[in-house]
Order: C-alpha cells, then sequence, then structure tokens
C-alpha cells in the first residue's frame, strides 16, 4: 500500500511537509475539510509516509463492499445520531487503552462553512494526555502538512481560538466553505 500511495501522490503532484510524529499517542487535525478529496489526499500522504492513523466516519459508509476498504483505511465509523460527548467519552478510553494510536479528525465536523468547530478534539487531549499535532491540507501549494504540536490548557474555549488563528492563511479545495471564525 505505501509504494501505490507513493506513486499516485507522486503523479497527483502531492508532497508531505512538517514534521514525523514522535510521541506514541496523538490526535492529528486535519484543516481545512471542505471536500471528500480531503480525505482522499490526506490518507494517501499518511499511507505514503508510513504514519498509521485512524479516521472517523459517518456509519452510514459501511457498507458492502465501501465498508471492506474503509476498515482496511482504519476508518472508524460513527452514529451521528449519538451526543458528542458519548464519542469522546469512547475516543478517551480507546487512547488509553491503546499502546500507540494517532487519530485524525477535522475539527470543523463538516464539509459545510462553520464558524464554530467542535471542541471534542481537545477535550479527548487534554482526559487522555496527549498531544495535538495541527495538521494542514493545502491545496494551492499540493501539500500535507504535520505540526507544531499543541499541548491543550485548562481553557478549552482559549485554546480552539488559538488554533483556529493558526489556519487564516489556509488554501482549501473549496474556499467558500470554510471559515477559521473571521
Amino acid at each position: 500500500m505505501k509504494y501505490i500511495a507513493r506513486l499516485v501522490t507522486y503523479l497527483g503532484g502531492w508532497k508531505y511537509k512538517g514534521e514525523y510524529p514522535t510521541e506514541k499517542k496523538a490526535i492529528i487535525i486535519s484543516v481545512p475539510h471542505t471536500s471528500n478529496w480531503d480525505f482522499v489526499w490526506g490518507e494517501l500522504i499518511f499511507l505514503a509516509q508510513g504514519i498509521p492513523s485512524y479516521v472517523l466516519m459517518k456509519k452510514e459508509l459501511f457498507f458492502f463492499p465501501l465498508g471492506l476498504l474503509l476498515k482496511s483505511l482504519h476508518v472508524i465509523p460513527v452514529s451521528r445520531g449519538n451526543k458528542d460527548s458519548q464519542l469522546v467519552d469512547q475516543l478517551i478510553s480507546e487512547f488509553k487503552q491503546r499502546d500507540s494510536m494517532y487519530l485524525c479528525i477535522t475539527p470543523e465536523g463538516s464539509r459545510k462553512k462553520r464558524k464554530k468547530w467542535k471542541k471534542g478534539f481537545l477535550i479527548i487531549a487534554k482526559e487522555a494526555r496527549i498531544p495535538i499535532y495541527l495538521g494542514r491540507i493545502d491545496y494551492k501549494g499540493k501539500f500535507c502538512a504535520l505540526g507544531p504540536v499543541f499541548y491543550p490548557t485548562d481553557d478549552i474555549d482559549a485554546d480552539l481560538e488559538y488554533i483556529m488563528s493558526t489556519y487564516h492563511d489556509a488554501s482549501p479545495k473549496n474556499p467558500e466553505n470554510f471559515s477559521c471564525g473571521k
């Protein structure tokens, strides 16, 4: 898979920039998220670099045969009907039980424009005592980047405001669907 992913990203003109995770457990946020292509290019880049990440996706997409492919790519099905707090608790538990795990989350929670991002990734990182890598997908430069590392504080709202501010220069696939609070 790694070599196929490298070939596809090369042919597509995509590259990887930034750090490699050094911790055994971390949340990687992927911003901006305005297209289904974000998952495709992000997953291919991570596969090509040998970064074993898990992602969350609505369970409605887990039908045969697509469900088999998604599970092989470490996609975790989630029910959008459940309360966010149930999912947050489940993911905190997953991190505490595992020796190693990188979970890629899109804090926007949708491909549609949202002025307010979800805070669950910050709560998970704080409770599981793991860092957050600020990931970026850039369509103008055709790259995915990882870093810098962010450690959540006791002020989740201030943390979210700071993180959102670091993406003011983002280059999404669909700019009209992106907001970093401005």
